[in-house]
């Protein structure tokens, strides 16, 4: 597989009680034009003669994205990307994004082969919650429901009481506290803070980040809005208190779409992965997106607002992993069970609030796990 990789780099991640941790990404080889087109044509091939359908994040590359949606795939968020490989016909996912979400999917499809491009693409959320750590955690706190961000491993998932995604956690937790929980929130602080101050719930953190939506900046996202004083923001949750506070919407990678859609603007400062512009450009020709700062003049950065992780997905590693049957994702059959439970209850909670079901009934009186 040389072909796949220019080499790899080293990435901080943060883990709560520990010292900074390190990492490793590797970028792969960006194709020719004439390269990107025969492997397109050759992906496209293979999903048909192995039955396979394209599931792609909106933070990993344009050609990813766009494979998939004119093979009949799918772009979206964790939360869609779950449901779509639940529901589709297909015996074969081929999932592009990181490791939790082709994890997920394999939970919810046990007898499905799900492929990744890269088996080694990961995430910080996810790296910074070991479940050793974690269910030492839960085990201090027997009083409190767990929830945790869709970005850990299957068996922080399987540790578990409800999962969530950035999307539909705002109406799980406030659910919750209504019918008087009291939460265990992990791993994302930024985001589980952001919840908090909605929702007033009772909440114990994990101290996670994201290493890409940790590094936005507030001082220098103000002075950005002052060049471009018309232009609505839009933040992403897992961002840092202070740069949600400037946002003109906050929301998951499907709200922020939607609300550049709807906002009365043209312009746009978006503080998410700067993967999701390729989507937002294409939705909307006729408007400018322009990426959130990360660091101020003269510093550095440790992601530049794109997941390394989320890199290392191409269409060379989707080939491959399609021809040879590599980069398969293999979850433990007896963790299966009881990592699907919060899933599902993820589930059908936003599938009955589409249906207007009260969200009070969606809630069992369920303990800690």
């Amino acid at each position: 597989m040389t072909n796949l990789d220019i080499g790899r780099f080293e990435v901080e991640y943060e883990q709560p009680a520990c010292s900074t941790r390190h990492a490793w990404a590797r970028v792969p080889v960006e194709p020719s034009p004439q390269q990107r087109q025969e492997l397109k044509d050759h992906i496209r091939r293979l999903l048909k003669e192995k039955n396979a359908v394209m599931v792609s994040h909106y933070y990993v590359h344009p050609d990813l994205q766009d494979l998939a949606e004119e093979t009949g795939g799918l772009v979206s968020d964790s939360l869609e990307m779950a449901r779509f490989g639940r529901d589709h016909p297909a015996t074969t996912l081929v999932v592009s994004g990181v490791r939790f979400m082709g994890e997920t999917a394999k939970i919810l499809s046990p007898e499905k082969t799900v492929l990744m491009p890269d088996l080694d693409a990961t995430c910080s959320l996810d790296l910074g919650c070991p479940i050793d750590a974690f269910s030492a955690y839960c085990d201090a706190h027997p009083d409190r429901t767990v929830v945790v961000y869709a970005n850990t491993s299957a068996a922080v998932k399987a540790r578990a009481d409800w999962l969530v995604t950035s999307s539909c956690a705002l109406d799980i937790v406030q659910a919750l506290k209504d019918k008087g929980h009291k939460i265990l929130w992990a791993p994302d602080k930024h985001l589980g803070g952001y919840i908090q101050r909605a929702t007033g719930a009772d909440m114990l953190f994990w101290e996670g980040s994201c290493i890409v939506h940790d590094e936005f900046k507030a001082f220098e996202l103000e002075s950005l809005m002052r060049e471009h004083p018309g232009a609505k923001v839009l933040v992403h949750p897992e961002s840092p208190a202070e740069v949600v506070a400037l946002a003109h919407a906050v929301g998951s990678t499907s709200a922020i779409l939607r609300a550049a859609k709807e906002l009365d603007a043209t312009e746009f400062i978006v503080a998410t992965d700067k993967g999701m512009l390729h989507k937002l450009r294409t939705l909307n020709p006729d408007k400018r997106f322009i990426e959130a700062p990360t660091a101020g003049n003269s510093a550095t950065c440790k992601s530049c607002a794109h997941c390394p992780w989320m890199a290392m997905n191409g269409l060379a590693g989707v080939a491959h992993a399609l021809e040879s049957g590599s980069g398969q994702v293999h979850v433990e059959p007896g963790l299966i069970p009881r990592a699907r439970l919060p899933i599902d209850r993820m589930l059908a909670f936003t599938s009955s609030l589409k249906q207007g079901i009260a969200p009070g009934s969606l809630v069992p009186d369920i303990g800690a796990a």
